[in-house]
């Protein structure tokens, strides 16, 4: 359907097309958001480097994993070692605050609007920034629920107070603000014990995180239920001025959300594409008139709007 693509790279284009941006926002009747990693990577939820290295040191050492995903993929000969690396991975990114206020500066600037979000992201991080979980589609599930792994039936669970547990058995503390205490002199332990593997409540098979990984994964009532009013969303504003703001999306799963945003302002009359992610920012020919696409630091576009 679409051909060429146009992007917009020297920085003085880009703050002009922020100047437009800050005109289709304000003049927008709603607001669609549809976010990716990016959008968390700016607010500092990286995957490698040194917030790999402070939390997973002894894994790296051991395994070598050069960044969190590896360590997510790899067999692990128990499962009390695999879910003392996961206990981690999921603390760090779902339940610890985001180093940088990117989502709450995302909120200040659309939270008078009628929005929604549509997001592949799995942290959370708009509701802990005070985003209506109302207005919230996570479509490829939440760091936050197990699932059984089989899976025997469509519930989901918190879990946050097992791996809570979890990491605490590993030798690690957490403080008042919920962060997660690299110990001091000490080796956190790399297995946890083996009372607290979770364990579905009605097959008794290891759960695991609902996350979109292959077909196992649980649509449960909540998923529909945000799908639903997604949907409700378009149909009530598709003859409106609508304002679809993507947000850090790449090509890893681009059927969710980019292609349908580009589909959508190409065939609705009033609507606009906007578009920042650092150097991804780009549109098809056939939407160029009615798109904005800025290639900086999502956070420091926010900033300036």
């Amino acid at each position: 359907m679409f051909s060429k693509i146009m992007t917009m790279k020297s920085t003085g284009a880009c703050w002009e097309q922020a100047d437009k941006m800050q005109d289709a926002l304000e003049s927008a009747d709603a607001v669609i958001i549809g976010a990716g990693a990016g959008l968390s990577t700016s607010a500092g939820f990286t995957y490698s480097g040194e917030r790999f290295q402070k939390y997973f040191s002894d894994f790296i050492e051991k395994y070598h994993f050069q960044n969190m995903y590896e360590g997510g993929f790899y067999p692990f000969d128990s499962m009390e070692e695999h879910w003392a690396y996961w206990s981690r991975y999921i603390y760090i990114n779902r339940y610890m605050n985001m180093i940088k206020p990117v989502y709450e500066k995302l909120l200040s600037l659309v939270q008078d609007k009628d929005y929604f979000v549509l997001t592949t992201n799995v942290d959370h991080c708009f509701q802990k920034a005070g985003f209506d979980k109302k207005r919230l589609f996570y479509t490829q599930g939440d760091y936050g629920l197990f699932q059984c792994s089989e899976p025997c039936h469509n519930k989901t669970y918190d879990n946050k107070e097992v791996v809570r547990e979890m990491v605490l058995a590993q030798g690690f503390q957490i403080d008042s603000r919920e962060e997660l205490i690299v110990p001091k002199g000490t080796e956190p332990k790399m297995v946890i014990p083996q009372k607290l593997v979770p364990r579905c409540p009605i097959c008794g098979k290891t759960m695991w995180m609902n996350l979109r990984a292959d077909a196992t994964f649980v649509q449960d009532e909540g998923w529909y239920k945000a799908a639903e009013c997604y949907e409700t969303f378009l149909h009530r504003h598709k003859n409106m001025k609508v304002l679809f703001l993507e947000l850090g999306t790449g090509m890893n799963t681009p059927g969710i959300i980019k292609y349908n945003f580009w589909k959508m302002v190409h065939e609705w009359e009033s609507a606009v594409y906007g578009c920042i992610n650092l150097n991804e920012a780009y549109a098809p020919e056939e939407i160029q008139k009615k798109s904005i696409c800025i290639n900086k630091d999502i956070g420091s576009v926010l900033e300036k709007l």
